[in-house]
């Protein structure tokens, strides 16, 4: 079979950054009152910039498909054009509408004839199920090279008024209506942006990276719904999707944001994490001292001293020096981050040939982890 390398990658964030101070005039006020839990949030998660999707006056400047077409093109050049792309394989928590399928709309937007396209649902590990898809394609020689891309645009998503029809349903009931937490919470956790990388079956640029393994797990069939959207969260843990609901609900209960049971996360993201980092370790005969650096993604750094200290516990032993984020200056961009967080990596001079690169992924929606391991060559 095959070898498969990715041979360049990169992004295309939206817009400036957008800081602490300045979220809340962007996404909006809920109810004519700021945010309490805002500070809070963002004290815990520690991001102090991030991309939002939106100008200066409160509109849209670009929907997710868009995202990921300007990252597409930000890898191309005279010698790799948009046309040469034989497969498209695209991952994201946001898509822009529920049919026709992300990866379609992408292809809409480049214009770049023929080809296969792929749309790998789900959160976070959507983008690394797009990279897997390419990776097979090229491995098993269906393809001579793939497109991945990671993307979301979550901030129409976190716009107050998403959130309006709740509140003044709340008001019928209530003089002092409070949005529930675990619907305020990810207004402060997200943002947008895309990232993208070209797979090939040979070496090729200035630092090709060979993918010598990809893995994933899932802990759905232990754990209930932990972050969702499209439906509402029951007293007995399932979920009831929007489409058994009436329309004129649809709104009240802001069916379409997304929402995270945070104590089911703190309870289990970690430590399903680490143990399914060892079984993906142990299959492929890997040590922490075949891994000089560790990208893994995380939501806020709440989790970071957390999940180091899990990793100890689980027996294992990841010392800092080996750590790569960009979390503070990024944000969480879902599907996106880790293709942000390795072209930072990648551009950053630091990589030196035969250095390997650890890739972490989880996702909170079922608790799903997605792995994989790079060799600079």
């Amino acid at each position: 079979m095959k070898n498969v390398y990715i041979t360049r990658i990169a992004k295309f964030l939206p817009n400036e950054p957008v800081d602490n101070e300045a979220m809340e005039e962007k996404l909006g006020v809920i109810n004519g009152k700021t945010s309490k839990a805002r500070r809070i949030i963002l004290r815990n998660n520690q991001i102090k910039t991030r991309y939002y999707a939106i100008d200066k006056g409160g509109n849209v400047t670009h929907n997710n498909a868009q995202l990921a077409a300007k990252a597409v093109e930000a890898l191309c050049d005279e010698t790799f054009n948009k046309n040469d792309i034989e497969l498209l394989s695209c991952g994201t928590s946001s898509p822009d509408q529920i049919l026709p399928s992300h990866a379609a709309m992408v292809h809409g937007f480049l214009k770049n004839g023929n080809l296969e396209v792929n749309s790998p649902s789900g959160a976070c590990c959507s983008g690394m199920n797009a990279l897997k898809y390419g990776y097979m394609a090229i491995k098993s020689e269906q393809v001579k090279n793939a497109v991945c891309t990671g993307s979301e645009r979550t901030s129409s998503w976190m716009k107050a008024d998403i959130f309006e029809d709740e509140v003044a349903h709340l008001q019928q009931i209530d003089e002092n209506p409070i949005l529930a937490f675990n619907k305020e919470f990810l207004r402060w956790m997200l943002s947008d942006g895309a990232g993208a990388m070209l797979l090939e079956s040979e070496p090729k640029g200035e630092t090709p990276l060979k993918i010598e393994w990809m893995e994933g797990y899932s802990y759905a069939f232990e754990l209930e719904t932990c972050m969702y959207a499209g439906g509402d969260k029951l007293e007995d843990g399932s979920l009831k999707p929007w489409s058994e609901y009436p329309a004129d609900v649809w709104g009240k209960m802001s069916l379409f944001a997304m929402k995270q049971d945070v104590k089911l996360l703190g309870e289990n993201i970690l430590q399903k994490g680490v143990e399914s980092m060892k079984d993906a370790m142990a299959k492929h005969n890997i040590t922490e001292d075949d891994i000089d650096y560790y990208l893994p993604h995380i939501s806020s750094y709440y989790f970071k001293e957390n999940l180091y200290n899990e990793i100890e516990r689980q027996g294992l032993h990841m010392p800092w020096e080996k750590w790569f984020l960009n979390l503070q200056k990024v944000g969480n961009v879902g599907a996106g981050s880790i293709y942000l967080m390795l072209e930072e990596l990648v551009h950053s001079g630091k990589l030196k040939k035969g250095d390997k690169i650890f890739l972490q992924v989880p996702e909170s929606a079922r608790f799903a982890y997605s792995y994989a391991y790079l060799t600079v060559v």
